[in-house]
């Protein structure tokens, strides 16, 4: 299952290494939702509202998505299917919130961040 480690991992390739003709959808996918999460818990931080899960999970495929399209933008990849990256993204990105907010009633802004996101730069 794809989780935070595998994620991190992928961003930090797709986001701070250097374009890659190897690089897959999956890649691509998993550093997108492992961004979209931190944005998006940024965003909501940022907001201080608390939101229900399904609205959770819209707003972070959406994030996921827009991540993929700036990926696609800025590294030159027209190579790779942009649609199944999406898809994927989008998929990841609801599975990353599962792991961490899915035992909840509702995020809130009280909610505690992944390890991995502390330590980040909060616009709070």
């Amino acid at each position: 299952m794809f989780g935070f480690d595998e994620g991190r991992d992928q961003r930090d390739a797709v986001y701070n290494g250097e374009h890659e003709g190897s690089w897959g959808h999956e890649l691509v996918a998993g550093g997108a939702a492992f961004e979209a999460m931190h944005l998006w818990e940024n965003h909501q931080r940022a907001e201080g509202q608390p939101v229900s899960h399904g609205f959770a999970k819209e707003m972070i495929a959406g994030f996921a998505g827009a991540e993929v399209d700036k990926l696609f933008e800025t590294k030159g990849l027209d190579y790779i299917d942009r649609e199944k990256a999406k898809h994927e993204a989008k998929r990841r990105a609801e599975n990353l919130y599962d792991q961490q907010y899915g035992n909840q009633d509702q995020w809130t802004p009280d909610s505690e961040p992944h390890e991995y996101h502390r330590g980040q730069p909060q616009p709070w």
